[in-house]
């Protein structure tokens, strides 16, 4: 899974990088108790060579916010230093809610421990999950994490396209402060965080995860930081399904390929799919939406039986753990202004795949994204109503179009 991270950063062997990167309760206790289902998620990469990720953080407190799928009155954090160089250490983490910018809520704070303790280290390739929290989380309600950190972290383990602003104080502990004075930077990143868990309200629930690339981390949308196909479709189930367990998370990567690793773009979806999806706390279901990078970015991949064996390895493995998986159709791409993006070849290549993927019968299901957001009158093209501009991402009417587009009845 981690063939990427050795050939980039040869560092981390000398530090004694650790191979096992399974996701592991720090209180198996108190998990023993609960049917920890995924709330929010984000997938991992690892550092740049230069800017924040590279430069890390040294007595100072990282505000981040996020926005979970699934309520609860139970959770638990996870926190990942998979590409760090050196153990992280995590001095203190506050859970509270959000108020506006890097303010909280007054009173709402609640210390966060790991095996009892508010300090831990994370190992060099390893993740850690929080002891169980009891801290009510509200569906679609922004929670703000804030975690400091004495030691210099180095090199950090993150997400580089976050959508909110995760704010970044001047030297010191300010995490119980609901203000915002201390909190002078800000970046449109998260920095070690992985995901967050509730306890399960009852015993039907269901988590989906959405496998894919920039379409999915919702790279293009403008409007609102909440606004993903993934979160536009998750509002939809939420609606229909009141009192029912329902979250969809994201695990989508700005660039990702299905078939090849990218120091920028993170590592294949064959080998982050283990970790990313098959290993969530509760999963039961995968949309996946990915491939169209394969065609485009250089090197190109225009052999379509490739990128279907691909996807065949993918559905094999998540059946193989009991996991329903629903095929997207890639779409359309042309014109894009990406340069060297969009070729006829490739083109050729996307509607092989889609025909595939709509006739095959490999899929539990399809949803036929291509369907819902081409262009009628040039249907290899995105209806302009729901470009983003690029003309390969959709707009936030994309989004919320694609979404509108899924037949809730095939989860049922």
């Amino acid at each position: 899974m981690h063939k990427l991270k050795h050939s980039i950063l040869s560092i981390i062997a000398a530090v004694g990088l650790m191979a096992g990167c399974s996701i592991a309760s720090a209180d198996t206790s108190q998990a023993n108790h609960h049917q920890w289902i995924a709330s929010w998620g984000a997938s991992q990469q690892m550092p740049r060579e230069s800017g924040v990720s590279h430069d890390g953080f040294k007595n100072q407190t990282i505000r981040m916010i996020v926005n979970p799928n699934q309520g609860g009155k139970d959770v638990r954090l996870r926190f990942s230093n998979l590409y760090g160089v050196k153990p992280l250490v995590l001095d203190k983490v506050l859970l509270a809610h959000s108020a506006t910018g890097a303010e909280t809520v007054p009173k709402t704070g609640r210390m966060v421990t790991f095996k009892g303790k508010k300090r831990t280290v994370i190992p060099v390739g390893r993740e850690i999950s929080s002891d169980s929290v009891d801290f009510e989380v509200k569906e679609n309600q922004d929670l703000t994490v804030s975690v400091y950190t004495h030691s210099a972290t180095g090199p950090t383990t993150w997400h580089p396209l976050s959508k909110r602003t995760t704010y970044v104080s001047e030297q010191g502990d300010h995490t119980s402060e609901n203000q915002s004075t201390s909190f002078t930077k800000g970046f449109k990143n998260w920095f070690w965080m992985e995901g967050i868990d509730v306890a399960a309200k009852d015993k039907k629930t269901r988590v989906i995860i959405t496998l894919g690339d920039s379409i999915t981390d919702s790279y293009g949308f403008t409007s609102n930081p909440n606004r993903s196909w993934g979160d536009y479709f998750d509002q939809r189930l939420q609606e229909k399904y009141k009192h029912r367990s329902i979250s969809v998370i994201n695990s989508g990567i700005s660039g990702n390929r299905i078939l090849r690793d990218s120091p920028i773009f993170g590592e294949k979806a064959l080998d982050r799919l283990n970790h990313d999806v098959l290993e969530q706390p509760g999963v039961t279901d995968m949309i996946v939406l990915e491939g169209i990078n394969d065609i485009g970015q250089d090197p190109h991949e225009f052999d379509s039986s490739k990128i279907i064996a691909g996807m065949q390895q993918i559905i094999d493995k998540a059946h193989a753990k009991g996991i329903k998986v629903y095929g997207g159709t890639l779409t359309p791409f042309r014109g894009t202004t990406i340069a060297n993006y969009f070729t006829e070849e490739g083109e050729k290549t996307r509607e092989e795949v889609n025909h595939w993927i709509r006739t095959s019968g490999a899929f539990d299901e399809v949803i036929d994204f291509e369907r819902m957001i081409q262009d009628p009158a040039d249907p290899k093209r995105l209806l302009p109503a729901f470009d983003s501009g690029d003309h390969l991402h959709p707009s936030d009417a994309g989004f919320q179009a694609m979404a509108n587009g899924i037949d809730i009845a095939l989860l049922e």
